[in-house]
Protein backbone atom coordinates (compact mmCIF):
# COMPACT_ATOMS: atom_id res chain seq x y z
CA UNK A 1 0.00 0.00 0.00
CA UNK A 2 1.33 3.38 -0.37
CA UNK A 3 0.40 7.52 -0.98
CA UNK A 4 -0.16 8.83 -3.96
CA UNK A 5 0.55 12.64 -5.07
CA UNK A 6 0.26 14.43 -8.10
CA UNK A 7 2.65 17.55 -7.98
CA UNK A 8 1.33 20.39 -10.48
CA UNK A 9 0.61 17.22 -13.06
CA UNK A 10 -0.12 18.53 -16.35
CA UNK A 11 -1.66 16.60 -19.82
CA UNK A 12 -1.80 18.41 -23.31
CA UNK A 13 -3.55 16.28 -25.75
CA UNK A 14 -1.46 17.14 -29.31
CA UNK A 15 -3.15 19.86 -31.47
CA UNK A 16 -4.99 21.34 -28.52
CA UNK A 17 -3.96 24.93 -26.39
CA UNK A 18 -6.20 24.15 -23.24
CA UNK A 19 -4.90 21.54 -21.06
CA UNK A 20 -6.83 18.56 -19.73
CA UNK A 21 -5.65 18.28 -16.72
CA UNK A 22 -4.46 21.63 -15.46
CA UNK A 23 -1.47 21.66 -12.95
CA UNK A 24 -3.32 19.20 -10.72
CA UNK A 25 -1.97 19.20 -6.77
CA UNK A 26 -3.48 16.42 -4.76
CA UNK A 27 -2.75 14.17 -2.22
CA UNK A 28 -3.89 10.85 -1.49
CA UNK A 29 -3.35 9.32 1.58
CA UNK A 30 -2.39 5.42 2.59
CA UNK A 31 -5.20 3.24 2.57
CA UNK A 32 -7.51 6.30 1.06
CA UNK A 33 -10.49 5.80 -0.79
CA UNK A 34 -10.42 9.06 -3.20
CA UNK A 35 -13.44 9.77 -5.90
CA UNK A 36 -12.58 12.31 -9.01
CA UNK A 37 -15.80 13.77 -9.94
CA UNK A 38 -17.02 16.38 -12.50
CA UNK A 39 -18.78 16.54 -15.82
CA UNK A 40 -17.67 15.07 -19.21
CA UNK A 41 -14.43 16.43 -20.20
CA UNK A 42 -13.58 17.82 -16.89
CA UNK A 43 -10.44 15.73 -16.93
CA UNK A 44 -10.71 13.08 -14.38
CA UNK A 45 -10.70 10.19 -16.20
CA UNK A 46 -7.11 11.41 -18.04
CA UNK A 47 -5.53 12.18 -14.40
CA UNK A 48 -6.75 8.70 -13.40
CA UNK A 49 -4.87 7.32 -16.87
CA UNK A 50 -1.82 9.72 -15.93
CA UNK A 51 -1.14 8.15 -12.66
CA UNK A 52 -1.66 4.42 -14.36
CA UNK A 53 1.09 5.29 -16.92
CA UNK A 54 -1.80 5.51 -19.58
CA UNK A 55 -1.33 9.36 -20.80
CA UNK A 56 1.74 11.29 -20.89
CA UNK A 57 2.85 13.65 -18.07
CA UNK A 58 3.61 16.98 -20.34
CA UNK A 59 4.62 18.98 -16.77
CA UNK A 60 5.36 18.00 -12.91
CA UNK A 61 5.11 14.51 -11.51
CA UNK A 62 3.14 11.65 -10.12
CA UNK A 63 4.26 9.81 -7.31
CA UNK A 64 3.60 6.41 -5.57
CA UNK A 65 4.81 6.25 -2.23
CA UNK A 66 8.31 7.88 -2.36
CA UNK A 67 8.71 6.95 -5.80
CA UNK A 68 8.65 8.94 -8.93
CA UNK A 69 6.46 7.32 -11.60
CA UNK A 70 6.40 10.03 -14.20
CA UNK A 71 7.90 8.36 -16.81
CA UNK A 72 7.57 4.95 -15.65
CA UNK A 73 5.97 2.36 -17.89
CA UNK A 74 2.75 0.86 -16.49
CA UNK A 75 4.23 -2.52 -15.48
CA UNK A 76 6.97 -0.79 -13.22
CA UNK A 77 3.60 1.17 -10.90
CA UNK A 78 2.18 -1.62 -8.78
CA UNK A 79 -0.95 -0.38 -9.57
CA UNK A 80 -4.14 -2.54 -11.15
CA UNK A 81 -6.52 -0.96 -12.78
CA UNK A 82 -10.91 -1.91 -13.06
CA UNK A 83 -12.46 -0.14 -16.76
CA UNK A 84 -15.81 0.40 -17.75
CA UNK A 85 -16.37 -2.19 -19.66
CA UNK A 86 -15.09 -5.42 -17.55
CA UNK A 87 -12.27 -6.38 -20.16
CA UNK A 88 -12.82 -9.95 -19.29
CA UNK A 89 -11.92 -12.77 -21.91
CA UNK A 90 -14.70 -14.31 -23.30
CA UNK A 91 -12.69 -18.07 -23.57
CA UNK A 92 -11.29 -18.16 -20.08
CA UNK A 93 -12.78 -19.31 -17.29
CA UNK A 94 -13.79 -17.04 -14.22
CA UNK A 95 -10.96 -18.64 -12.66
CA UNK A 96 -8.61 -18.56 -15.44
CA UNK A 97 -9.62 -14.03 -15.79
CA UNK A 98 -9.07 -13.50 -11.98
CA UNK A 99 -5.79 -15.09 -12.20
CA UNK A 100 -4.28 -14.53 -15.68
CA UNK A 101 -2.05 -11.54 -14.74
CA UNK A 102 -0.46 -13.84 -11.97
CA UNK A 103 0.13 -16.06 -15.36
CA UNK A 104 1.90 -13.90 -17.08
CA UNK A 105 4.01 -12.63 -13.88
CA UNK A 106 5.32 -15.94 -13.90
CA UNK A 107 3.88 -16.90 -10.46
CA UNK A 108 3.49 -20.44 -9.59
CA UNK A 109 0.36 -22.33 -10.36
CA UNK A 110 -0.41 -23.48 -6.65
CA UNK A 111 -0.32 -19.83 -5.54
CA UNK A 112 -2.26 -18.17 -8.30
CA UNK A 113 -5.31 -20.75 -7.09
CA UNK A 114 -4.28 -19.74 -3.42
CA UNK A 115 -5.13 -16.00 -4.46
CA UNK A 116 -7.60 -16.63 -7.16
CA UNK A 117 -9.69 -18.46 -4.32
CA UNK A 118 -8.97 -16.22 -1.78
CA UNK A 119 -10.73 -13.14 -4.02
CA UNK A 120 -13.72 -15.51 -4.81
CA UNK A 121 -14.70 -16.03 -1.77
CA UNK A 122 -14.50 -12.15 -0.93
CA UNK A 123 -16.53 -11.59 -3.72
CA UNK A 124 -18.55 -14.20 -3.62
CA UNK A 125 -17.70 -16.03 -6.41
CA UNK A 126 -16.77 -19.36 -5.41
CA UNK A 127 -19.28 -21.27 -7.32
CA UNK A 128 -18.40 -19.29 -10.41
CA UNK A 129 -14.67 -20.01 -10.82
CA UNK A 130 -15.61 -22.39 -13.72
CA UNK A 131 -18.13 -20.61 -15.60
CA UNK A 132 -17.14 -18.47 -19.11
CA UNK A 133 -18.12 -14.59 -18.68
CA UNK A 134 -21.06 -14.74 -20.93
CA UNK A 135 -23.06 -16.80 -18.33
CA UNK A 136 -22.74 -14.21 -15.82
CA UNK A 137 -25.11 -11.32 -14.99
CA UNK A 138 -23.59 -7.64 -15.32
CA UNK A 139 -22.66 -7.46 -11.77
CA UNK A 140 -21.50 -10.61 -11.47
CA UNK A 141 -18.53 -9.62 -14.34
CA UNK A 142 -17.58 -6.48 -12.51
CA UNK A 143 -16.88 -8.59 -9.39
CA UNK A 144 -14.42 -11.27 -11.99
CA UNK A 145 -13.08 -7.63 -13.15
CA UNK A 146 -12.20 -6.76 -9.23
CA UNK A 147 -11.39 -9.70 -8.36
CA UNK A 148 -8.66 -10.32 -11.25
CA UNK A 149 -6.87 -6.57 -9.69
CA UNK A 150 -7.70 -8.20 -6.45
CA UNK A 151 -5.40 -11.33 -6.43
CA UNK A 152 -2.34 -8.93 -7.79
CA UNK A 153 -2.27 -7.46 -4.60
CA UNK A 154 -0.78 -3.98 -5.92
CA UNK A 155 -0.21 -0.96 -3.79
CA UNK A 156 -3.19 1.16 -5.60
CA UNK A 157 -6.06 0.65 -6.97
CA UNK A 158 -7.37 2.68 -9.95
CA UNK A 159 -11.33 2.48 -10.80
CA UNK A 160 -12.63 4.16 -14.23
CA UNK A 161 -16.35 4.85 -14.11
CA UNK A 162 -16.63 0.71 -13.06
CA UNK A 163 -20.43 0.76 -12.46
CA UNK A 164 -21.57 2.98 -15.59
CA UNK A 165 -22.89 -0.50 -17.44
CA UNK A 166 -25.25 -1.74 -14.14
CA UNK A 167 -28.78 -1.10 -13.78
CA UNK A 168 -30.08 1.62 -11.38
CA UNK A 169 -30.41 -0.90 -8.51
CA UNK A 170 -27.61 -3.26 -9.43
CA UNK A 171 -25.04 0.46 -9.24
CA UNK A 172 -26.58 0.90 -5.53
CA UNK A 173 -25.74 -2.70 -4.16
CA UNK A 174 -22.35 -2.90 -6.08
CA UNK A 175 -21.25 0.00 -5.17
CA UNK A 176 -22.08 -0.41 -1.46
CA UNK A 177 -19.97 -3.75 -1.86
CA UNK A 178 -16.98 -2.08 -3.61
CA UNK A 179 -16.78 0.68 -0.48
CA UNK A 180 -17.14 -1.93 1.56
CA UNK A 181 -14.43 -4.27 -0.23
CA UNK A 182 -11.91 -1.55 0.03
CA UNK A 183 -12.25 -0.68 3.88
CA UNK A 184 -11.82 -4.40 4.72
CA UNK A 185 -8.64 -4.13 1.83
CA UNK A 186 -7.13 -1.17 3.20
CA UNK A 187 -5.76 -0.21 -0.31
CA UNK A 188 -5.14 3.10 -1.45
CA UNK A 189 -8.48 3.21 -4.50
CA UNK A 190 -8.72 5.94 -6.98
CA UNK A 191 -12.05 6.18 -8.56
CA UNK A 192 -13.17 7.80 -11.02
CA UNK A 193 -17.22 8.68 -12.00
CA UNK A 194 -19.26 11.78 -13.42
CA UNK A 195 -22.09 10.24 -10.49
CA UNK A 196 -22.19 12.99 -7.43
CA UNK A 197 -24.42 10.42 -5.78
CA UNK A 198 -21.65 7.77 -6.32
CA UNK A 199 -18.93 10.12 -5.08
CA UNK A 200 -20.46 11.13 -2.05
CA UNK A 201 -21.64 7.64 -1.05
CA UNK A 202 -18.31 6.08 -1.74
CA UNK A 203 -15.37 8.43 -1.01
CA UNK A 204 -13.58 9.40 2.33
CA UNK A 205 -12.73 12.13 0.57
CA UNK A 206 -13.90 13.35 -2.98
CA UNK A 207 -11.90 15.77 -5.48
CA UNK A 208 -14.19 17.65 -7.87
CA UNK A 209 -12.93 19.04 -11.12
CA UNK A 210 -14.26 21.25 -13.89
CA UNK A 211 -12.38 22.04 -17.25
CA UNK A 212 -8.77 20.23 -16.11
CA UNK A 213 -8.58 22.34 -13.12
CA UNK A 214 -9.42 21.02 -9.18
CA UNK A 215 -12.04 23.26 -7.51
CA UNK A 216 -12.08 21.34 -4.05
CA UNK A 217 -11.38 18.21 -2.55
CA UNK A 218 -12.50 17.67 0.95
CA UNK A 219 -14.93 14.95 3.07
CA UNK A 220 -18.27 14.41 1.13
CA UNK A 221 -20.42 16.16 4.23
CA UNK A 222 -17.79 19.15 3.99
CA UNK A 223 -18.33 19.30 0.25
CA UNK A 224 -21.87 19.41 1.09
CA UNK A 225 -22.11 21.97 3.82
CA UNK A 226 -19.04 24.19 2.32
CA UNK A 227 -18.85 24.42 -1.10
CA UNK A 228 -16.16 27.06 -2.07
CA UNK A 229 -17.83 28.17 -5.01
CA UNK A 230 -20.88 28.41 -7.53
CA UNK A 231 -19.75 25.07 -9.38
CA UNK A 232 -19.40 23.04 -6.62
CA UNK A 233 -22.36 23.89 -4.98
CA UNK A 234 -24.64 23.18 -8.23
CA UNK A 235 -22.53 20.00 -9.00
CA UNK A 236 -22.72 18.26 -5.26
CA UNK A 237 -26.12 17.25 -4.06
CA UNK A 238 -29.14 15.35 -5.39
CA UNK A 239 -31.51 16.98 -6.33
CA UNK A 240 -29.20 20.00 -6.64
CA UNK A 241 -29.54 23.23 -5.00
CA UNK A 242 -31.00 26.14 -6.19
CA UNK A 243 -29.05 29.16 -7.56
CA UNK A 244 -30.66 32.59 -7.19
CA UNK A 245 -29.51 36.06 -9.01
CA UNK A 246 -30.72 38.12 -6.13
CA UNK A 247 -30.50 41.97 -5.51
CA UNK A 248 -28.42 43.43 -2.23
CA UNK A 249 -31.42 45.68 -0.42
CA UNK A 250 -31.21 46.87 3.21
CA UNK A 251 -31.80 43.62 5.34
CA UNK A 252 -30.81 41.00 3.05
CA UNK A 253 -30.95 39.49 -0.70
CA UNK A 254 -34.49 40.26 -2.59
CA UNK A 255 -35.70 37.26 -5.16
CA UNK A 256 -38.70 38.85 -7.00
CA UNK A 257 -40.66 40.32 -4.47
CA UNK A 258 -39.31 37.91 -1.57
CA UNK A 259 -36.23 39.58 0.84
CA UNK A 260 -34.61 36.49 2.57
CA UNK A 261 -33.09 38.02 5.40
CA UNK A 262 -29.29 37.72 5.70
CA UNK A 263 -26.95 40.18 8.01
CA UNK A 264 -25.36 43.19 6.96
CA UNK A 265 -21.95 42.55 7.52
CA UNK A 266 -22.31 39.41 5.50
CA UNK A 267 -23.82 41.50 2.31
CA UNK A 268 -20.50 43.60 3.43
CA UNK A 269 -18.52 41.05 1.56
CA UNK A 270 -19.94 41.30 -1.63
CA UNK A 271 -17.80 44.52 -2.01
CA UNK A 272 -18.90 46.45 -4.99
CA UNK A 273 -21.32 43.76 -6.38
CA UNK A 274 -24.73 44.90 -6.29
CA UNK A 275 -26.37 41.76 -6.56
CA UNK A 276 -25.30 37.52 -4.93
CA UNK A 277 -25.46 34.03 -5.98
CA UNK A 278 -28.33 33.01 -3.46
CA UNK A 279 -27.93 28.99 -2.58
CA UNK A 280 -30.50 27.44 -1.13
CA UNK A 281 -30.55 23.16 -0.60
CA UNK A 282 -33.95 21.67 -1.52
CA UNK A 283 -34.24 20.68 2.56
CA UNK A 284 -33.73 24.38 3.44
CA UNK A 285 -37.04 25.57 1.97
CA UNK A 286 -40.17 25.28 4.03
CA UNK A 287 -43.87 25.66 3.52
CA UNK A 288 -44.63 28.86 5.10
CA UNK A 289 -47.84 31.70 4.44
CA UNK A 290 -45.46 34.19 3.56
CA UNK A 291 -42.25 33.73 1.44
CA UNK A 292 -41.31 33.32 -2.31
CA UNK A 293 -44.35 32.49 -4.34
CA UNK A 294 -43.88 29.13 -6.85
CA UNK A 295 -46.07 28.12 -9.52
CA UNK A 296 -45.81 24.54 -8.33
CA UNK A 297 -45.40 21.93 -11.86
CA UNK A 298 -44.78 18.73 -10.61
CA UNK A 299 -45.15 17.02 -6.97
CA UNK A 300 -42.85 14.04 -6.58
CA UNK A 301 -43.56 12.00 -4.04
CA UNK A 302 -41.41 9.49 -2.53
CA UNK A 303 -43.51 8.30 0.86
CA UNK A 304 -41.77 9.91 3.53
CA UNK A 305 -41.37 12.98 2.08
CA UNK A 306 -41.72 14.30 -1.30
CA UNK A 307 -39.97 16.98 -3.63
CA UNK A 308 -41.31 20.00 -5.43
CA UNK A 309 -40.77 20.95 -8.72
CA UNK A 310 -42.02 24.54 -9.81
CA UNK A 311 -41.12 28.22 -11.28
CA UNK A 312 -40.36 31.36 -9.04
CA UNK A 313 -43.59 33.40 -10.12
CA UNK A 314 -41.69 36.94 -10.56
CA UNK A 315 -38.13 35.20 -12.15
CA UNK A 316 -39.04 32.29 -13.47
CA UNK A 317 -36.15 30.20 -12.18
CA UNK A 318 -36.27 26.92 -11.80
CA UNK A 319 -37.38 25.82 -7.79
CA UNK A 320 -36.80 22.31 -6.21
CA UNK A 321 -37.82 22.07 -2.56
CA UNK A 322 -38.48 19.16 0.01
CA UNK A 323 -41.06 19.12 1.87
CA UNK A 324 -42.02 16.60 4.76
CA UNK A 325 -45.64 16.86 3.96
CA UNK A 326 -47.81 14.69 1.43
CA UNK A 327 -49.00 17.80 -0.33
CA UNK A 328 -52.01 17.52 -2.91
CA UNK A 329 -52.00 20.56 -5.11
CA UNK A 330 -52.67 20.37 -8.79
CA UNK A 331 -50.12 21.38 -11.63
CA UNK A 332 -50.09 25.20 -11.50
CA UNK A 333 -50.89 26.04 -7.94
CA UNK A 334 -48.86 28.41 -6.56
CA UNK A 335 -47.46 27.83 -3.02
CA UNK A 336 -45.10 29.87 -0.87
CA UNK A 337 -41.80 29.05 -0.14
CA UNK A 338 -39.75 30.51 2.78
CA UNK A 339 -35.37 29.91 3.08
CA UNK A 340 -34.05 28.72 6.42
CA UNK A 341 -31.67 31.98 6.60
CA UNK A 342 -29.23 29.54 8.85
CA UNK A 343 -28.33 27.14 5.93
CA UNK A 344 -28.35 29.48 3.33
CA UNK A 345 -24.96 29.47 0.92
CA UNK A 346 -24.08 33.25 -0.37
CA UNK A 347 -21.47 33.22 -3.70
CA UNK A 348 -19.99 36.11 -5.25
CA UNK A 349 -21.87 37.32 -8.20
CA UNK A 350 -18.60 38.38 -10.06
CA UNK A 351 -15.99 35.85 -8.70
CA UNK A 352 -18.28 33.30 -8.12
CA UNK A 353 -16.48 32.27 -4.83
CA UNK A 354 -18.45 31.41 -1.47
CA UNK A 355 -19.21 34.81 0.63
CA UNK A 356 -20.56 32.58 2.90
Amino acid sequence: MATVSFKGATRVYPGTDTAAVDRLDLDIQDGEFMVLVGPSGSGKSTALRMLAGLEEVNDGSIYIGDRDVTNAPPKERDIAMVFQNYALYPHMSVGENMGFALKMQGIHKEERTRRVLEAAKLLGLEEYLDRKPKALSGGQRQRVAMGRAIVRSPQVFLMDEPLSNLDAKLRVQTRTQIAELQHRLGVTTVYVTHDQVEAMTMGDRVAVLKDGLLQQVDTPLNLYDRPVNKFVAGFIGSPAMNLLDATIVDGGAQVGDYVVPIARDVLAKAGSDKTVTLGVRPEAFQLADEGMPVNVAVIEELGSDAFLYGTAAHTNEQIIARIGTRLHNEKGAVVHLAADPSKLHLFSTSTEERLV
